[in-house]
């Protein structure tokens, strides 16, 4: 992607490839579920709050999203839900965010997550008892 005259410009591949990134995103929420019902920003804890449709709420502070670690509260208090809840937009910010990529970020990956049940597992009962 470049800029001329002012405009940002990019090339038909470049384009695919945005857009066949973008279905995958989407359909990478939609089988997960995860879609954003309400967001708000709670200026006395600093974080966002955001309720999914799935009864969960993420709890996030800002200042760990790409885009919103130097906004003001009132910045981050104009969060706005995307489409059908697949992310968040600030508009004066400029920033969106993928709830997939946030949720990402936060489990990282089943591996990591096997790993610290492996580890918890791997200590003998008789290791437990004597902590």
């Amino acid at each position: 992607m470049a800029i001329k005259g002012g405009k940002w410009e990019m090339s038909d591949e470049e384009f695919e490839q945005q857009f066949a990134e973008a279905t995958r995103r989407g359909k990478a929420d939609a089988e997960t579920g995860v879609f954003a019902s309400a967001a708000r920003y709670d200026n006395a804890k600093r974080r966002l709050v955001v309720d999914l449709a799935n009864g969960m709420t993420l709890l996030i502070p800002p200042h760990l999203l790409k885009g919103l670690q130097d906004a003001t509260a009132k910045e981050l208090a104009e969060v706005e839900i995307l489409g059908a809840g697949s992310g968040l937009y600030w508009p004066t910010l400029d920033v969106d965010i993928a709830l997939s990529g946030v949720l990402a970020e936060i489990f990282k990956s089943d591996n990591q997550i096997a790993e610290v049940a492996n580890v918890g597992s791997k200590v003998t009962a008789k290791t437990k008892r004597a902590a």
